[in-house]
């Protein structure tokens, strides 16, 4: 914890982190008006402190006279949630198969392999919309996309790491004294493996708000749910005349990515002990 607090990339990272959990969960409180309230006698307001602006819609509102504010709060749930638990699973279901195939071998090893170079021969994004084209769209489709897309990065490095680990003498002291495979796996070469999960799982949820943000763009996320990515949709087709509605949701997004890879880069720093020497 004290080299966490020392440490200004953690510092960041959690500062983003933190704002994007509590303006999720506070949004009904924080949005001051439905994001999906309509009213054309407002469409296309800037922004208070531009000319024309209107003190009730301080970001300004959008073409069918929605307040952008309120739609760029309510976009943090979705982003959230697909961050959490796309970036988890992915990272779940990678490690434990990266360290089966590093560890085991033989026919287990190449199998996976095969498997992961089957997935990754496939551009991520057009997978992605083929299977949001097969399920149709909503939040568990955008999910289940970032799974597909993310298990196969974690599940390679993880195997690569795990080749050398078995390697180490601890590894074999283990071995030794007769415990068995399995038990070496995870009380042994997991808790070396933590340092790089926890980093592939920061760059993850970064990759997470922006393939939840094109999804959006395309419409297969919810079409009942404010996003980031549905706001630069609706954006683009009136950008001359409001150039700051795609502003916000960009920005967010870059500001999200950065944090989330600095968590990840700042947590691995306080927790491997080499970096640490």
């Amino acid at each position: 914890m004290r080299a966490l607090a020392h440490n200004p990339r953690f510092l960041f990272g959690a500062g983003v982190l933190l704002l994007i959990v509590v303006v999720a969960a506070f949004a009904p409180w924080l949005a001051p008006h439905d994001p999906m309230e309509q009213s054309l006698l407002n469409q296309l307001l800037p922004p208070r402190w531009v000319k024309g602006g209107d003190p009730a819609f301080l970001l300004g509102t959008d073409t069918l006279g929605r307040d952008l504010l309120s739609r760029m709060i309510y976009g943090t749930r979705p982003a959230l949630l697909v961050m959490v638990l796309g970036a988890t699973l992915s990272s779940v279901v990678g490690v434990l198969l990266g360290m089966l195939a590093g560890y085991f071998g033989g026919w287990l090893d190449a199998a996976i392999s095969r498997t992961v170079d089957t997935f990754m021969s496939f551009p991520p994004m057009l997978l992605a919309i083929v299977l949001a084209a097969a399920m149709g769209p909503g939040l568990n489709t955008v999910i289940i996309s970032v799974v597909l897309i993310g298990w196969t990065r974690f599940c390679r490095v993880v195997r690569g790491e795990v080749l050398a680990l078995r390697e180490q003498e601890f590894v074999s002291s283990a071995r030794t004294i007769g415990e068995s495979r399995l038990r070496i796996l995870f009380h042994e070469v997991l808790p070396n493996l933590l340092p790089l999960v926890i980093v592939l799982l920061g760059l993850e949820m970064g990759r997470a708000v922006v393939v939840e943000a094109i999804m959006s763009f395309i419409g297969f996320s919810s079409s009942g749910l404010a996003t980031w990515g549905g706001i630069i949709a609706d954006a683009r087709s009136y950008i001359n005349q409001a150039w700051w509605a795609m502003m916000y949701p960009i920005t967010a997004i870059i500001i999200a990515v950065l944090g989330l890879n600095a968590l990840g880069d700042g947590l691995r720093q306080a927790t491997d002990p080499v970096l640490q020497r």
